[in-house]
C-alpha cells in the first residue's frame, strides 16, 4: 500500500472555544414567531434552551474525549485530504462496509452502531456478521479538507470512496447511506461493481406516479409527503444548491444561525414527536453542530448542494440492493417505484419507528437492518 492513511486525533484549540463562548454570549436574538408551532422555522424560546445549555453545561472536552475512542485518519485521495473512521473488527474475515452520512449530519450518526456492528460478539450479536467499519466524512464536511475547485460532486466523491477502500486493502466490501450518502452509495454500485458486493440505503431517491389510476393507499401518502416538502421543507436545499457562498457566511459566522439551520432538519425529519432535543439529548445533537462549527463548514458543505444539482446522476443500479424505509423519513417510494433504478432488491423492510437520520435515532434497528441484508450477499 503506497498510500497510507495517517492517525488523526480531534484536539480543538482553547480560543476556538473562548471565541464559541464570546459569540454565544454576544448573540443578537430577534423577536418571537408570530405562531405557536414550528411553521415559521425554530421557536425562539426552544433555541435560546438549547443555546443557553450549549453555552453553560455542555461540556466539549469531555465530548471530544468521546469521539478520540475511535481511531480517526487522513488519506490524501485525488488531491484533497479525507478523515474518516476506521475500525477493524476482531473478527478475521469480517465483511469490509463503507457507511456515508449525509447535510445536515456527519459520522457522529454512526457512533452507536460502529461497536455492534465490527463486533457483534461483544454486544449480543452473532460473529458472523461481523463488518471492518469505514465511516469518511464527505469532502467540505468536518474534517475532511475543502475542495477550492469546482467538480467535488457525488460522482468524485464514489470514486474517492473507491479509491480509499482499495488503499485500505479491502478488494470486496458492501457500501451503506441514508441522505446524500445514498446518493454517493448509489454511484459507487455503478462505478465499483467489481469490489461491492451490495448496498444498502436508508432514503431512496426515486420518482413516482403522481397521475397513475392505481395507487395504493401508501403511494398516496408518499406523493403527499413529497409535495409537502418541495412546499414547505425545501428551502435550505434551494438555497444551498444556487447560492451556497452567500447563506455560507452566516453558517460559519453565527454558531446560533448555524445551530438553528441544523436544529430545524432534526425537528422536521427525525421520529421525536417534535421534541428532539428530548429524544435525541442536546449533547448529541450539538455534538453534530460543534464539528460544523469548529471546522467551519457551513459553506463548504453547503456546495455539494451546487455541485450535485448540477450534474443529476441517473443510471440503473443492478448489483444486490438492501433498502429499509423508516417511517419518518423524507419520501417513502414503495418497492415497486424503487425497482426501476434497483431492479435487484432482495432486501426490503417498512419499519415502524425513525426518521432520516436513521443510525443516530434508531441504532439497534439500524444494526439489524444492515445484519439482515449483508447476510444474503456476504
Amino acid at each position: 500500500m503506497n498510500n497510507r492513511p495517517t492517525p488523526f486525533e480531534i484536539a480543538v484549540d482553547e480560543s476556538d472555544l473562548v471565541d464559541l463562548a464570546n459569540r454565544l454570549s454576544r448573540t443578537r436574538w430577534p423577536e418571537g414567531e408570530t405562531v405557536t408551532d414550528w411553521s415559521q422555522g425554530v421557536p425562539l424560546s426552544y433555541l435560546q434552551n438549547l443555546c443557553r445549555h450549549w453555552s453553560e453545561g455542555y461540556d466539549w472536552r469531555r465530548r471530544e474525549a468521546d469521539l478520540n475512542r475511535f481511531p480517526h485518519f487522513h488519506q490524501q485521495i485525488d488531491g484533497l485530504r479525507i478523515h474518516f473512521i476506521h475500525v477493524r473488527s476482531p473478527v478475521p474475515d469480517a465483511l469490509p462496509i463503507v457507511i456515508t452520512h449525509g447535510w445536515p449530519g456527519s459520522f457522529v450518526e454512526f457512533l452507536e452502531v460502529i461497536g455492534p456492528l465490527s463486533d457483534p460478539g461483544a454486544h449480543g450479536g452473532d460473529p458472523a456478521d461481523a463488518f471492518h467499519v469505514v465511516c469518511p466524512s464527505l469532502p467540505g464536511y468536518t474534517f475532511s479538507e475543502k475542495p477550492t475547485l469546482t467538480g467535488w460532486g457525488v460522482d468524485r466523491i464514489a470514486q474517492a470512496w473507491a479509491q480509499l477502500m482499495a488503499d485500505l486493502g479491502y478488494g470486496r466490501y458492501g457500501a451503506q447511506g441514508g441522505d446524500w450518502g445514498s446518493a454517493v452509495t448509489s454511484r459507487l454500485a455503478v462505478l465499483d461493481t467489481a469490489h461491492v458486493v451490495g448496498i444498502h440505503l436508508n432514503m431512496l431517491s426515486v420518482g413516482g406516479d403522481p397521475g397513475s389510476d392505481d395507487l395504493s393507499e401508501a403511494e398516496v401518502a408518499a406523493l403527499e409527503a413529497l409535495r409537502y416538502y418541495y412546499s414547505w421543507d425545501s428551502g435550505y436545499a434551494k438555497e444551498q444548491s444556487t447560492r451556497p457562498q452567500s447563506i455560507g457566511y452566516s453558517l460559519v459566522d453565527s454558531p446560533v444561525g448555524l445551530c438553528a439551520w441544523i436544529l430545524e432538519k432534526f425537528w422536521s425529519w427525525t421520529d421525536t414527536d417534535g421534541d428532539p432535543v428530548a429524544v435525541l439529548g442536546a449533547d448529541r445533537i450539538l455534538d453534530n453542530v460543534m464539528l460544523y462549527w469548529l471546522t467551519r463548514s457551513g459553506a463548504s458543505s453547503a456546495r455539494l448542494y451546487w455541485e450535485a444539482f448540477r450534474n443529476r446522476l441517473e443510471g440503473t443500479v443492478e448489483i444486490p440492493t438492501g433498502v429499509s424505509i423508516y417511517p419518518k423519513e423524507i419520501f417513502r417510494p414503495s418497492r415497486r417505484w424503487a425497482e426501476r433504478r434497483y431492479p435487484n432488491i432482495v432486501h426490503w423492510d417498512e419499519l415502524t419507528r425513525g426518521g432520516h437520520f436513521a443510525a443516530f435515532e434508531q441504532p439497534a434497528a439500524f444494526v439489524d437492518q444492515l445484519r439482515k441484508f449483508f447476510r444474503i450477499v456476504r
